[in-house]
């Protein structure tokens, strides 16, 4: 049964945030809003070297191991199309993805918590994480430490894939391996009218381009998920001069280690000899991103008790080849990832994009629940992970 009390608190602070977009690293005053709202129920907050984003605590009456709970924080460099009465006030910059939605449910899970501190057996961490869209920023948190005594970890995400009320559970791999890639092709500009005392760089592209895009559909295990895809490409600044350089790059998604690392070795063989044909150089930018979302089996099984005692529906989670910088933490601690039914819209990212904010009791009541009975589940198995 929905709590109306908290539903009402929960929709004024998600109309907020929801107004306040700030992008990746610059989260200031959604971190201070946070802050203040914690401080105002008396939930303690670690002192950490974050310049946004923070890190609660609620602290059980009991001995028991700690759990974390994480949410995110920035928005996109989006220019909001919604009609909401509540929509983004600020220029090019929207909620487009669901974080105000996350953390606003954190923050209501965090109300939850500490009212049954006095039952609690351990310790619950509240993860408000800046910069999820840059694909880093769960490295901040994870350089504090904050992790080190952690022996399980959730976060959630909003799904249009779902109507309110319902979750998306899946083991393994939710969602992938991120790396963007750079080439720059190194020709010999000329006239035009004179290509063949140049090297082209742009025919070379075009080669490389095509040739990139065998990698799927020739190399790869039809049955494992992935791709490549090249999303950008520059050479040139006018129409009668071959160029001396031309520049691509773009992006590739991957479900498994070998898959990542298999990718990154043939698209610099690919580009190698691409270039030695055409008679060039090149070089190879490879920057890794997160690695793919690794949902622990025992604890989405277990996230799915959770749904049954709460009144949730859970159906199986919609796997993507979107990335989540929330894998990073999956590499230190086992957990799950928990798609959040928020009502059909737009796609993520969309300047139409909205969630239900229905949704918002609703996600808090359960993680709570879920954080109170993990904590229990590793005392009886002796705190370990």
């Amino acid at each position: 049964m929905k709590n109306e009390k908290l539903q009402i608190q929960l929709e004024n602070e998600f109309q907020w945030f929801h107004s306040h977009p700030e992008l990746s690293y610059e989260e200031y005053k959604t971190t201070e809003r946070i802050r203040k709202l914690l401080e105002e129920h008396s939930i303690e907050i670690l002192d950490l070297p974050l310049k946004t984003g923070l890190v609660a605590v609620i602290r059980g009456a009991h001995p028991g191991p700690t759990i974390a709970l994480r949410s995110d924080i920035d928005a996109l460099p989006v220019q909001e199309e919604t009609s909401l009465e509540w929509k983004s006030k600020e220029e090019g910059k929207m909620h487009a993805c669901g974080h105000d939605f996350h953390l606003t449910t954190l923050y209501g899970t965090g109300l939850l918590l500490k009212k049954r501190e006095k039952e609690l057996h351990g310790t619950v961490k509240l993860i408000f994480q800046p910069a999820e869209e840059s694909s880093l920023g769960a490295l901040q948190i994870v350089e504090s430490g904050v992790l080190n005594d952690v022996s399980a970890i959730f976060g959630i995400h909003s799904s249009s894939k779902f109507p309110v009320g319902t979750l998306g559970l899946l083991e393994g791999s939710l969602m992938a391996a991120v790396d963007r890639f750079q080439i720059t092709l190194k020709g010999f500009g000329t006239h035009a009218a004179s290509p063949h005392q140049g090297k082209d760089p742009i025919v070379a592209a075009a080669a490389l381009i095509g040739a990139l895009q065998t990698i799927v559909s020739r190399n790869l295990n039809p049955f494992s998920p992935g791709l490549l895809s090249v999303t950008h490409i520059s050479a040139g600044n006018t129409w009668n001069v071959i160029p001396e350089n031309a520049f691509l790059e773009g992006t590739v998604r991957t479900s498994s280690a070998a898959d990542r690392e298999f990718f990154e070795k043939r698209v610099k063989e690919i580009t190698d000899s691409i270039a030695r044909a055409y008679e060039m150089e090149a070089e190879v930018n490879w920057i890794a991103g997160p690695p793919a979302v690794d949902n622990d089996g025992e604890w989405i099984a277990f996230a799915r008790e959770i749904a049954a005692e709460t009144g949730m529906k859970a159906e199986p989670g919609k796997p993507s080849l979107g990335g989540e910088d929330f894998a990073f933490y999956q590499e230190l601690v086992k957990g799950a990832f928990i798609q959040v039914g928020t009502g059909k819209t737009y796609p993520n990212h969309h300047p139409k994009f909205q969630v239900n904010p229905e949704a918002l009791s609703l996600a808090a009541e359960y993680l709570s629940v879920l954080g109170e009975k993990a904590l229990l589940k590793l005392l009886e198995r002796g705190g370990s992970q």
